[in-house]
This record gives structure tokens, C-alpha cells and sequence, in this order.
């Protein structure tokens, strides 16, 4: 969650002296993905990720459909909060799905910028990619569109912006939410209010029972040997239905822990201004967008604030 890739993760675990599972000092980046995406880390259960195809050789392979599987929540004790694993979850998923630019161009997440795959191009929709600038022998660092970069200002002239001049409105943005927290605050209170929704209980309630309804009818077509692909055609969909409807309130959950943390953050911070933090961005700022006279700052919480440059 503090921006760092799946190589830096293993290079500090690396350093710090702490094997793997299997003795070694080296963690490969798939390991570590599957720690992150391990959900017995939150007290839940995936069962019959495998399967056994020969009793005798006590051959296991891996599950890809062949028999059910069945999620279990709460089968013991969590060391992970709930939260923070789904956050980490979407952050995963993010990363893989980085689309921008006109043709939605699949890019590549950095990890060494907080600023990095965040600040965006208003007239294509590409990020912005920090570079290295020489401009009639001045030397400089900037930020530029990434369509223009590689396709020249007749593809796009979107602003060319100092790295300085953006790290300080960004800086700005953080320090006007904190100035005007008593304007803010009450907005995040309606922000909850709106992701609170209704309870889905019922809903999966009954999903629950309409299933077992339908598993019931199956076992006695099959045991009379009868035509019971139209039954698993609704098992089918009724188990898409039922994890569309917890899908939804995962994201409602996550949705209200970042307005949550934005609270917590306007309550206890300091008056004092702050300077431009990487740690804070990462954990504040959703999206940049350069204007030729401004830049939108908008945070995870849904605020948004404009800086004039």
C-alpha cells in the first residue's frame, strides 16, 4: 500500500534477513503475490483448490473447474485485517489493469514515484511520465503526456509541468483540505452516508436458499439419471449472482474505509503546512490531472480540489 513492487517487497524481506518457506533467501515475485492474495490470512478459507486424481499415488492437481470449490469466511482466527487485505486486493488489481490514452494503450505500473501512473492528460486520457529534460542546454526534470512523448505534439500538446511546480500543487491541494477541514468534514459524513447502502443479509439469504433448492433438484435428476443441465445452468448463475452482490459490497466497504481514513486524517493532523510527502500521496491521492491553468487533485475519499498553477 506504500507503492512498493513485488521485487522491492523481496529485496527488503531480503535484507532483512527473513527466509522463505523453503529455507531460501531469495523471494521470488510470485511467491509474494500469492502471500498477498492469500485469503487464510483473514481468517477466510478457499476449499478444493486442488483435487486428488489418483487415490493411490495420492496425486493432487490443481482445481480449474473439475469439482466445486466452496469459500468459507471466518473459519478461524485472522492475523490480517479485513480492510486492509481488500485494499491491498484492489491495488493489485489496478496496477494489472493500468489503460490509458485514446486506444486505452495497457502501460506498465512504476513503483519508484508516488506520482507515477496517477497524473493524467485531460485531452487524451494518457499519464504523464516523469523525464529527464533538456531543454537549449538547461537540464531539468518534468512531466509530460505520454501520447506527445511518443507521437510528437501533433498527437497531443498537452503541457509539459516542472516536477517541482507539480509535487508543490499537490503539496497545496493536501494543505487547502487540511485548512478548510471544517468544510470538508461534514462532506465526508455524506460521502459514508452515500456507500452505506441497504443490508444485502436478505439478498444473499436468499440467493442461499434458492441454491439449495436447486442442488436438492439436481441430486434427484442425476440419481434418476435424467437431463439436469438446465438445473446447473441456474446453480451457475445463481452463484454469479450471489458473488456480483458480495463484489458490490466489497467495493462499498472499501469505498467507505478510505473516506473513513480521510476523517482520521483531517482530525489529527496538525495546522502546520506540509511539504510534499510521497508516503501522503500514495495514501491520499487517487488521480492528477494537468490543465494548461490548473490541476485537479482528486482524492480517494471523492473530494476533489483544483490548484491554479
Amino acid at each position: 500500500m506504500e507503492g512498493a513492487s513485488l521485487a522491492q517487497i523481496g529485496k527488503g524481506l531480503q535484507l532483512d534477513g527473513i527466509l522463505t518457506a523453503a529455507g531460501k533467501e531469495r523471494w521470488r515475485p510470485e511467491i509474494l503475490k500469492k502471500i498477498l492474495r492469500n485469503e487464510k490470512y483473514i481468517g477466510d478459507a478457499l476449499l478444493q483448490k486442488t483435487y486428488t486424481v489418483d487415490f493411490l499415488s495420492k496425486k493432487r492437481v490443481k482445481n480449474n473447474g473439475i469439482v466445486p470449490q466452496y469459500y468459507v469466511e471466518n473459519s478461524h482466527e485472522p492475523i490480517i485485517p479485513r480492510d486492509l487485505y481488500m485494499q491491498v486486493q484492489e491495488e493489485i488489481l489496478r496496477r494489472a489493469n493500468l489503460h490509458s490514452g485514446v486506444k486505452r494503450k495497457k502501460r506498465v505500473y512504476s513503483s519508484k514515484y508516488a506520482l507515477s501512473s496517477i497524473v493524467y492528460c485531460p485531452k487524451c486520457g494518457d499519464i504523464y511520465r516523469r523525464i529527464a529534460w533538456n531543454n537549449r542546454g538547461k537540464h531539468s526534470t518534468v512531466w509530460r503526456c505520454w501520447t506527445r512523448v511518443e507521437h510528437g505534439p501533433e498527437a497531443c500538446d498537452a503541457p509539459t509541468i516542472q516536477e517541482t511546480d507539480l509535487q508543490n500543487a499537490v503539496a497545496k491541494a493536501i494543505n487547502e483540505l487540511l485548512g478548510s477541514r471544517d468544510e470538508f468534514l461534514p462532506m465526508l459524513e455524506e460521502n459514508i452516508a452515500a456507500v452505506i447502502g441497504s443490508d444485502i443479509s436478505n439478498e444473499i439469504a436468499e440467493i442461499d436458499c434458492r441454491l439449495a433448492e436447486q442442488q436438492k433438484k439436481l441430486l434427484k435428476l442425476a440419481n434418476a439419471k435424467k437431463d439436469y443441465l438446465e438445473v446447473t445452468d441456474e446453480i451457475y448463475r445463481l452463484r454469479e449472482q450471489r458473488h456480483n452482490v458480495m463484489a458490490q459490497e466489497e467495493d462499498k466497504d472499501g469505498k467507505r474505509q478510505r473516506v473513513e481514513e480521510m476523517k482520521a486524517f483531517l482530525q489529527e493532523q496538525v495546522s502546520e503546512a506540509l511539504e510534499y510527502d510521497e508516503k501522503l500521496v500514495r495514501k491520499l491521492i487517487e488521480k492528477v490531472t494537468v490543465y494548461e491553468d490548473r490541476l485537479t487533485v482528486e482524492f480517494k475519499s471523492g473530494l476533489e480540489i483544483d490548484v491554479v498553477l
